[in-house]
């Protein structure tokens, strides 16, 4: 067991704000902004995001071993959401992984230290490098208008998860096909050096189609929206508890020089994941460790090798516990909660609108019937649909859209309130990310 009271932000450590290099808060406010994916589309600064360059005869050996993945079909040019855990089969890493070549891999995620650490260990024939890029996604239903404006290359043929090669002003661009708010969308990657000019030359072609920039205040409410559960802020990554003093040591030891300018040098070395926050009150911090199958990520496993957890993780498919929904939260209720500060009585602990400014796991209690059925996590408000959603992680027995629901709202030891919520899909906003772009003509105009 693992003392959880360490961990609880501001009594226990102070919280991690959203660093600088993620961004101004706001560019034409966050109400504005967060229409853009719906009606027409934005572009988003997440170059802040570490990555690792793994080359060598073991890399895909590498890759395997840890991954609860199958890397049977996994071609040069594609790129794979690869999932890392602990023998609990609880989440330690997870993010993108992008085949450059037969033994060329990029891992972008927010915590890569523990394939470092694991390569080290393990004696893998690989070298690791660090480098830094640009990562500019463009996503919303104009976004393919922006794209044919921006550069000659015909992404018409991209594949989702599938990569090609560009220019924009006679820079080099790799062009990762994705859609973090559940819409059509492309990832622009290339040196960092390059970051200026290729974001004047996305904002000059976004113009004429209502693109917007995101700011931090309302980066996370498309992950919120179209249920892209993410480390540090929707669960902990199982990095946390006494069993990794080796690895603490090891990144403490080791940490990549190109890492000293960033928040990775500091408190986020080991771990993405450094506080919690809400009306949990557990007393071990491993119980706010996620399993892929309960993020709904299940789909990603292949139990056709031997990785961590695979044991657990088997066991678990067979009776899962829990499942990913979406809460909307009671609106009057939260009227009520902004409300307490004005009011005669208890004031409540606040929402920051649109949602808290840290990298922190807020997890609050779910009841039903007086029995705590789950948690819900880092609350945010979405302008499109007008309401405060949470994703949450609820027994799967009252899984089921339209469950009523009651959320536990205010820290331990402080005034502590109801919300009346309500289950919904997780994803809660329609996902077209897939579309097959080959099959829309005219829709470049």
């Amino acid at each position: 067991m693992t003392d959880a009271a360490q961990f609880r932000a501001f009594t226990g450590r102070p919280p991690v704000p959203y660093f600088p290099v993620m961004g101004p808060s706001e560019n034409s406010g966050w109400m504005d902004e967060q229409l853009s994916w719906h009606e027409n589309c934005y572009v988003g600064d997440w170059s802040f995001v570490p990555q690792i360059r793994v080359k060598g005869p073991d890399a895909l050996k590498l890759f395997r071993d840890l991954s609860v993945n199958n890397f049977v079909n996994f071609p040069v040019g594609k790129a794979k959401h690869v999932i890392q855990c602990n023998d609990d089969g609880k989440v330690i890493s997870e993010g993108i992984l992008l085949r450059h070549g037969d033994d060329d891999f990029e891992y972008q995620v927010g915590t890569p230290q523990w394939t470092v650490y694991n390569a080290h260990r393990g004696g893998y024939d690989v070298e690791i490098t660090f480098p830094i890029t640009h990562k500019f996604q463009i996503s919303g239903p104009k976004s393919l208008a922006v794209m044919e404006r921006l550069t000659d290359a015909n992404l018409l043929d991209v594949k989702f998860m599938s990569t090609k090669y560009g220019t924009i002003r006679g820079e080099d661009v790799m062009f990762l096909r994705q859609g973090m708010a559940g819409e059509v969308g492309f990832e622009l990657q290339g040196p960092i050096e390059n970051h200026q000019k290729v974001l004047e030359a996305i904002l000059e072609a976004g113009k004429d189609f209502g693109m917007r920039r995101l700011g931090t205040r309302t980066f996370m409410i498309n992950h919120l929206e179209a249920c892209y559960p993410t480390g540090g802020m929707h669960f902990m990554n199982a990095l946390s508890d006494d069993s990794k003093t080796d690895y603490f040591r090891f990144m403490d030891e080791n940490l990549p020089p190109e890492w000293e300018p960033t928040p990775f040098s500091g408190p986020m070395r080991y771990n993405f994941a450094t506080t919690f926050t809400g009306s949990w009150d557990g007393s071990d911090i491993e119980e706010l460790y996620r399993s892929p199958i309960e993020m709904g990520w299940g789909r990603n496993i292949a139990f056709d090798h031997d990785f961590p957890g695979r044991k657990a993780l088997e066991e678990e498919m067979a009776n899962p516990r829990r499942t990913v929904v979406t809460l909307e939260f009671n609106s009057e209720d939260m009227k009520r909660i902004g409300g307490s500060l004005y009011d005669e009585g208890p004031v409540y602990q606040q929402l920051d609108l649109p949602e808290n400014q840290w990298v922190s796991a807020w997890t609050d209690w779910i009841v039903k019937d007086g029995q705590k059925i789950g948690h819900a996590t880092h609350p945010g408000y979405s302008r499109w649909f007008k309401k405060v959603l949470s994703l949450s992680f609820i027994d799967v027995e009252h899984s089921t859209p339209g469950t009523e629901v009651t959320v536990i709202w205010g820290q331990p030891g402080e005034a502590q309130t109801e919300i009346r919520a309500t289950v919904a899909p997780a994803p809660y906003k329609q996902d077209t990310r897939r579309r097959d772009l080959t099959k829309e003509p005219g829709v470049l105009v």
